[in-house]
């Protein structure tokens, strides 16, 4: 039995700017996952709310969580891809973040 990977791809709801992230550009990340990987999940319409300190402030969010599973880790395609999404939605940072999969 082979393991897989379980990446999870971190997206704010809003952009940099503050604009919302339109629910069309969701659907055509997801598509575009879909037809690379075979499929991928999407949880964007019940978001999380992320809160973190900077300073003396507390910041936060609303984040949605796409995954995919993967048979390969390939980390130069998901660094190139989180680029890609920090440009995009005008973010300093994306998370994405992979996990092993052991099948029971």
């Amino acid at each position: 039995m082979n393991n897989s990977y379980l990446i999870q791809i971190l997206l704010p709801k809003e952009k940099g700017d503050g604009r919302p992230v339109s629910q069309r550009w969701f659907e055509d990340f997801l598509e575009e996952l879909s037809g690379n990987f075979g499929g991928a999940t999407s949880f964007v319409r019940a978001p999380g709310h992320g809160l973190w300190r900077s300073g003396e402030e507390s910041l936060g969010d609303n984040i949605a969580v796409i995954e995919v599973m993967a048979a390969k880790l390939a980390p130069e395609f998901w660094r190139s891809l989180r680029d890609r999404l920090e440009r995009e939605l005008s973010q300093e940072e994306i998370v994405i973040r992979a996990q092993e999969i052991i099948v029971l």
